[in-house]
């Protein structure tokens, strides 16, 4: 699995079929195989333009795809992780992706009205029937993932199917995760999926003297995604990963990327780019390793309070 996951949250609504071609044939070309998606991703459109381009500008045997499930947004109620929304969910999945399989099933949500034991038996009914692969979670607290893993292990010799993954926002902006989810990860031997690890694009520096045109921050349904980390602290930490870069004469994207990807049960870092020659920069930081001591440094400077 590549440590660089293609992101496609935007596809189908930022981001036209067209360009989404284009980045998936780059990806492929240099390497990349991990496609992170979800089933209410732009209402369905995103898996809709993978199915598309799988056959005709990739072959599906080249990717990985890594799909979420657990929102009910036409339902009478926010989440639902029951054994008919999941498995009727997977299906739809599988059609929109054109494709027999999926390489790892994500629990996008915890689900507070399904009992764990309902949920998890659909899990292991999806991957008994060869329609998925590997069974992870989303955006999970930690004490959920940490009863999940834990059911799922204990009844391994049942034919429950462990849990692998799990996906959180991670960057040097939000650190949060290595309070209790990364332990929690180590001591079940799963991975973390680190996403928006860019900060929401901050990290880029493109905000260092206010909100360009064209950039996320300046969209009116992805200001308010943005301005978070647009605060006193992050530009702080923005202005250290600056002279990081400076230093070893890379971009603060490369950085601030890097720092990431190789930080402990990091298994991949998911970014969206938008366009193919976003996409381009991000693929040109696989070789960038951060030294030791800009590594502590920046550990320093995004030290949480």
């Amino acid at each position: 699995m590549s440590r660089i996951a293609l992101g496609t949250m935007t596809w189908g609504k930022d981001t036209e079929e067209e360009e989404a071609a284009d980045q998936l044939a780059a990806f492929v070309d240099a390497g990349g195989s991990l496609i992170d998606t979800a089933d209410i991703y732009s209402g369905g459109h995103s898996e809709r333009i993978i199915g598309r381009l799988l056959g005709t500008v990739v072959r599906r045997d080249d990717v990985i795809i890594a799909t979420k499930t657990g929102h009910a947004p036409d339902h009478h109620r926010r989440y639902d992780t029951s054994r008919r929304h999941l498995l009727a969910s997977l299906d739809a999945s599988l059609r929109r992706m054109q494709t027999d399989h999926i390489d790892l099933w994500q629990l996008h949500v915890h689900d507070p009205c399904t009992p764990i034991e309902e949920t998890l038996a659909a899990v292991d009914t999806a991957v008994a029937s060869g329609r998925v692969r590997y069974a992870g979670v989303g955006d999970l607290a930690s004490w959920q993932f940490a009863r999940y893993a834990t059911w799922q292990s204990a009844g391994r010799g049942a034919g429950r199917t462990p849990i692998v993954s799990a996906g959180a926002e991670y960057s040097l902006l939000n650190r949060r995760v290595e309070n209790d989810l990364v332990p929690a990860l180590t001591d079940c031997g799963a991975h973390l999926i680190a996403w928006s690890p860019l900060g929401r694009g901050v990290l880029t520096a493109k905000y260092r003297n206010g909100v360009p045109g064209g950039s996320r921050g300046a969209l009116p349904h992805m200001a308010a995604y943005v301005e978070p980390y647009l605060d006193g602290r992050s530009s702080r930490v923005v202005e250290s990963v600056c002279t990081a870069a400076e230093g070893l004469g890379v971009s603060p994207l490369a950085v601030a990327l890097s720092w990431v990807r190789d930080q402990p049960r990091v298994a991949a870092v998911s970014v969206g780019p938008r366009t193919a020659a976003q996409l381009g920069d991000i693929l040109a930081t696989e070789n960038v390793r951060l030294p030791r001591e800009i590594r502590e440094a920046l550990n320093d400077a995004s030290a949480p309070h």
